[in-house]
């Protein structure tokens, strides 16, 4: 692919990131641009690495990016799993060829896997993400394709931030929205104050060790559900 030609496919890529702003849409974004905008990519997926080591496969572009994850996540090896973790670009021009990770090239191989790139997105205290791109061509994904996927995985991580930081957002206002309700619901029903339903709810969250957003989701359920009964008084 000609250097202009790459230019115009990645700048459009980020445009085109720019343009959504959930995190299920971005996610979606990320894997489909991906496989357009990286020369031999055949498929692409987003794996997200746990802090408890499990993983996770956010969005992908087809079955075969599934099946090739599970390989890597099964055996707890392979280009995307070493990429997340060590924060670098992992580049395997030809699957046969490459001595690292023996049992997951063997096996990912033997399925049709003939090229790869991995590259980590973010990492923070939920997790670490990684950005997997897959080809089932021969020297499908040369020195251009690496290059283009980690320009790429620059623009798909600032994507990201974005999208989570607005979920975060919403989630947090969801959350205000929930306590009040349940607040509201406890002042009604007990005949108090609302500082006095609000030191209830942080009193649940403290002895039950239960974040406080999901007692209030509970007093809301409890009282919709037509549960909540007289109980004692707070």
């Amino acid at each position: 692919m000609p250097d202009d030609v790459l230019a115009e496919a990645l700048a459009h890529a980020a445009r085109r990131l720019n343009e959504v702003s959930s995190l299920e849409e971005t996610l979606t974004e990320i894997v489909r641009t991906a496989r357009v905008s990286v020369p031999g990519a055949d498929h692409a997926g987003v794996t997200l690495a746990h802090p408890d080591g499990r993983l996770d496969t956010l969005a992908a572009t087809g079955d075969r990016v599934h099946e090739f994850d599970a390989i890597q996540y099964e055996l707890g090896e392979g280009p995307c799993v070493y990429a997340i973790e060590a924060d670098t670009i992992v580049h395997v021009p030809d699957v046969r060829a490459e001595r690292r990770w023996p049992s997951f090239m063997a096996e990912a191989g033997r399925r049709g896997l003939r090229a790869q790139i991995g590259v980590r997105l973010y990492a923070d205290r939920s997790g670490q993400a990684g950005l997997n791109i897959y080809s089932e061509q021969e020297h499908g994904l040369d020195d251009t394709s690496a290059q283009a996927a980690d320009i790429f995985a620059a623009h798909a991580a600032l994507a990201m931030g974005k999208a989570r930081a607005i979920d975060q957002l919403q989630e947090g206002m969801r959350t205000r929205q929930r306590i009040g309700v349940a607040v509201g619901l406890l002042m009604h029903r007990y005949q108090t104050t609302e500082d006095r339903a609000f030191a209830f709810l942080v009193r649940a969250s403290s002895h039950g060790n239960v974040k406080l957003r999901d007692v209030a989701a509970e007093v809301v359920r409890d009282f919709e559900g037509g549960l909540a009964g007289g109980g004692e008084a707070i």
